[in-house]
């Protein structure tokens, strides 16, 4: 029993001299740290106060260790606790504590204020892009030096107040100079097409710079200056930009439901195509669950442009179909609803990679002229549909003029139009070769038409011409003809200069060369000024087919200044 007891009385000795060499070590841990701090931070009759900034200068050494004591400070207490709650080393370890902490607030604070040009989210972003910017390294370094501190302490949420106050008003001010105005719905909903345009533009450069430089910006400054922490990481980027970001975002959608026009659709797809080509960087940049609400914000939007796109081709449709004028134009020029139509779609073949994931399959008018000649695409499906539509309507219109060959001169100008538009644009890559080629025939076809009512009877009579007593009768009539068919055509138009002389070089070739032959072979039995010489003719026929002014009819349809 004695050995028992005095076993039992060595074994408490030793562990009692273990735990007052333990607290020892701590305590003097906490005196070394007092120490050090006391060099920045002077006690006085209330409080302690910082004599001097520590991360004014260039040289972080002092900074360093101030950081490395409180660290210390922090650590020291915690093993403290652990060996001796009651110890009064910890009272005094807790204030210095809260005093340092509160020092470490106003530096994190003053770095934030007097390094706002060096820590705007552009500048981070550049930063972050391997240019290198002193400044902005330090001040970052400086910042997640103090922040790691701080949260490691258990001050984190008293950084992460600070922080947010000073960056989120840095985001706010940046999307204002960007132009940007937070529009609720019907704020939108009442804009003027004019007004609504700007805003539109405005948007486009607010969204793509807010994106790629503001919010990017943010993100990667939050992710190191918080990286000991994913919880405040992830809470200081969603407070200080989700806000924004649903705001800013709110407007596409809003937008899409306003009232829709067909002029509206290419601003409309290039809000769409602006949120599709910034999808990758929103997706990293929005990647916390805390935050996804943005990204369900913009599948809505972009479900909204979506619909507003098909809404207003539909529209579109729907004015070439109401188009109702019953004026001819002069010449049998090019109509208005022509260049409408064909310029619109110019224009919305520039959007086919957009177009491609906005039109379904089930979407396209089943086209009489549906064959191997015509891509398979929808958005090809459509605009072949919509082109036919219009020639239907210029078929039409064609059958207002009383002289046929004027009709088909109309149709020749007009389809030919349709074709140098296709080849001379996007069209041709969404339409496909096939059809040009198909359309392009046509187009012959017309012109052989017109060709042979307007100049058939003439080569009829050339190639019947064999009698040399009837010559001089023949040139004399041939010659009468040939002016009443010139002065029939004065005022017919081809606008294409290509497709002018390609018509009057094939016109001569079928008249001048018979009519030489036969003119040459009789010339000595022709009295003097009987008829056209040969040279006339070929004079006469390159007079004609020029345009002279801008003649056109009249038309129901509201065309755009920029598609006409």
């Amino acid at each position: 029993m004695v050995l028992f007891a005095l076993t039992s009385s060595s074994s408490k000795l030793k562990q009692h001299s273990h735990r007052s060499f333990s607290e020892s070590l701590m305590e003097d841990s906490i005196e070394d740290a007092e120490a050090i701090i006391h060099q920045w931070i002077s006690p006085d009759s209330s409080s302690f106060c910082c004599t001097f900034s520590l991360f004014s200068n260039k040289d972080r050494e002092e900074a360093t260790r101030f950081v490395g004591a409180v660290n210390t400070l922090h650590s020291s207490m915690s093993k403290l606790v652990s060996v001796n709650p009651a110890s009064t080393k910890l009272i005094r370890a807790e204030n210095l504590l809260k005093i340092s902490m509160d020092h470490l607030s106003k530096e994190f604070y003053r770095i934030l204020k007097s390094n706002r040009r060096y820590l705007d989210p552009e500048s981070v972003s550049v930063r972050s892009r391997n240019v290198s910017q002193e400044d902005d390294e330090e001040a970052v370094a400086d910042l997640k030096m103090i922040a790691d501190c701080m949260t490691s302490s258990g001050y984190g949420k008293e950084c992460f107040r600070i922080y947010k106050k000073i960056r989120k008003s840095i985001i706010l001010e940046a999307l204002e100079q960007l132009g940007f105005e937070n529009l609720s719905f019907s704020q939108v909903q009442k804009l003027e097409w004019e007004s609504m345009e700007k805003k539109i533009r405005v948007w486009l450069r607010a969204a793509r710079k807010a994106v790629t430089t503001l919010f990017y910006g943010e993100r990667i400054l939050s992710d190191h200056v918080f990286s000991s922490s994913a919880a405040i990481r992830e809470s200081s980027f969603a407070e200080i930009t989700l806000q924004s970001a649903l705001a800013l975002f709110s407007f596409p959608g809003n937008m899409a439901k306003s009232r829709k026009t067909p002029e509206k659709i290419f601003l409309t797809l290039d809000v769409y195509q602006c949120i599709v080509e910034l999808m990758p960087r929103i997706d990293e940049v929005f990647g916390y669950d805390s935050t996804s609400s943005v990204k369900s914000q913009i599948a809505g939007a972009l479900s909204s442009l979506e619909e507003a796109v098909m809404s207003m081709i539909d529209e579109f449709e729907s004015s070439i179909s109401k188009e109702s004028s019953k004026s001819v134009i002069s010449g049998g020029g090019i109509h208005q609803l022509t260049r409408y139509v064909m310029n619109y779609l110019v224009f919305l073949a520039d959007y086919s990679d957009v177009l491609a994931n906005i039109i379904p399959e089930t979407s396209s008018s089943a086209s009489p002229e549906e064959d191997e000649s015509t891509s398979s695409s929808p958005l090809a499906k459509r605009i072949s549909w919509l082109i036919l539509f219009l020639l239907c309507k210029i078929d039409a219109k064609s059958r207002l003029y009383s002289d046929v060959a004027l009709s088909y001169l109309f149709l020749i100008n007009n389809l030919h139009y349709v074709v140098v538009k296709v080849r001379t644009s996007n069209l041709k890559e969404v339409l496909s070769e096939g059809w040009l080629v198909k359309h392009e025939g046509k187009v012959k076809k017309y012109v052989a038409k017109f060709e042979e009512i307007v100049w058939g009877e003439m080569m009829t009579s050339l190639a019947t011409a064999e009698e040399e007593e009837e010559a001089e009768e023949f040139v004399r009539r041939f010659s009468d003809r040939f002016e009443e068919v010139y002065k029939r055509q004065t005022g017919w138009v081809v606008p294409d200069s290509k497709l002018r002389d390609e018509i009057k070089v094939s016109v001569a070739m079928m008249l001048i060369p018979a009519y030489s032959e036969f003119y040459k072979k009789y010339t000595v039995g022709l009295q003097k000024n009987v008829g056209f010489a040969p040279d006339d003719i070929g004079n006469y026929i390159s007079d004609l087919y020029f345009v002279s002014g801008g003649a056109g009819g009249g038309s129901s349809i509201h065309y755009s200044d920029s598609y006409v």
